[in-house]
């Protein structure tokens, strides 16, 4: 696929050919660290990863992932996991359209959302708790309809005997483009109280550069779904835009937004996102430098490697599930830097979609495709 790059040009004097013979092979050195069309040294690129996923014995090493229960839950194509505030895992599954519990190890079914059509790439995808559940009850749902992709908002009820179910759904917002892939989907609360979400660009490339389209953004609203106060366009939900599949969405210790998203068949990115930013699809992918534009913090140059999908940051580390990589990268975070990831359990899981921290301090990782899918508990320690 044709990134929008073209190959760097360099221009310089005749040299000696000793001379030139060092700078080839400095040059060939480079481009085997690098490994990717985008520019060096404008991004973190990961390291080599290995299946027991040892990280090395380096100060900016990520802090060690251990599997404490592999969870056999009994899922079907899972896709978000948000916990409730006793630690109830509540999740979506994409085709059923269903919301299921995991509680105490038991999986149950809390209700299914009207109106998903699931197809290719879409159906129920993002769940997002509001700030104030333990009093509005409040669980908001992204999902494909058959024209277009919304969220929706539903009571969760909870009866004497402590089972679930969903009340009655409310659509707060509408129009986002859908396709069979580049549904986005992830949407997530921020520290500001504001609902942020990640949509894709459904195939039409010239989206995601237009401000008033809603296809290769994040956007920010209120909890009513009304263009949030603040963004960076007026009265207009975009919050940063150039982008082309937004999958994971998550806040460093300082209040700083980092999304995952995918890139075509080159150049899987993270990205630290700034209010009204240009990511740059579908002009250029990855880090390439591009005046105008904002540079991804982590390229993965193979998509073979990542497809990195849910996003978390704990402890100053961004763990995201990869997909077609079949493992969990960790990427160490300084301030507005990111180190070098690193992965864990390569193949040895499947495709992982999710990353969730629960309110015991564990992280869970959900399964994807294996049908029927689990959970990976994890202890993450020094």
């Amino acid at each position: 696929m044709n990134t929008g790059r073209h190959p760097s040009q360099r221009r310089g004097h005749l040299v000696p050919s000793r001379a030139l013979t060092l700078l080839l092979a400095l040059t060939v050195v480079l481009t085997g660290c690098t490994g990717s069309r985008s520019s060096p040294g404008t991004a973190a690129t990961p390291e080599t990863s290995t299946s027991q996923g040892t990280a090395p014995a380096t100060p900016a090493s990520p802090q060690i992932p251990e599997v404490a229960r592999k969870l056999d839950a009994g899922l079907q194509l899972p896709w978000s996991v948000v916990f409730l505030p006793d630690g109830t895992a509540v999740v979506s599954e994409r085709d059923s359209a269903q919301v299921k519990s995991i509680r105490n190890g038991q999986t149950t079914t809390v209700g299914e959302v009207p109106g998903v059509d699931p197809g290719g790439e879409g159906g129920l995808l993002g769940l997002a708790l509001s700030p104030g559940f333990a009093t509005d009850r409040w669980l908001y749902a992204y999902f494909t309809a058959p024209d277009d992709n919304r969220i929706a908002r539903m009571k969760i009820t909870e009866d004497t005997g402590g089972a679930l179910a969903l009340g009655e759904a409310e659509v707060i917002f509408s129009g986002m483009p859908k396709a069979s892939t580049h549904n986005g989907g992830r949407i997530r609360f921020g520290p500001d109280g504001f609902l942020y979400v990640g949509t894709g660009d459904s195939q039409r490339r010239e989206q995601p550069q237009d401000t008033n389209a809603l296809g290769g953004k994040i956007l920010r609203l209120t909890p009513e779904g009304r263009p949030a106060p603040g963004n960076p366009f007026g009265n207009n939900p975009v919050y940063s835009y150039g982008h082309r599949n937004v999958q994971g969405l998550a806040w460093d210790s300082d209040g700083r937004l980092w999304a995952s998203e995918f890139g075509p068949d080159v150049d899987d990115e993270l990205n630290l996102i700034t209010p009204g930013g240009n990511y740059g699809w579908p002009t250029v992918t990855g880090a390439p430098g591009r005046s105008g534009l904002i540079d991804a913090k982590v390229v993965w140059p193979s998509t073979s490697d990542a497809s990195p999908s849910g996003l978390e940051i704990v402890d100053g580390v961004a763990y995201t599930g990869a997909l077609r990589g079949q493992r969990l990268w960790a990427v160490p975070l300084e301030g507005e830097s990111a180190g070098s990831p690193v992965a864990y359990f390569t193949g040895q899981y499947g495709r992982l979609r999710d990353v969730a921290r629960a309110p015991d301090g564990s992280l869970w990782v959900i399964s994807n495709n294996r049908n029927p899918d689990f959970a990976l508990i994890l202890r993450v320690t020094p």
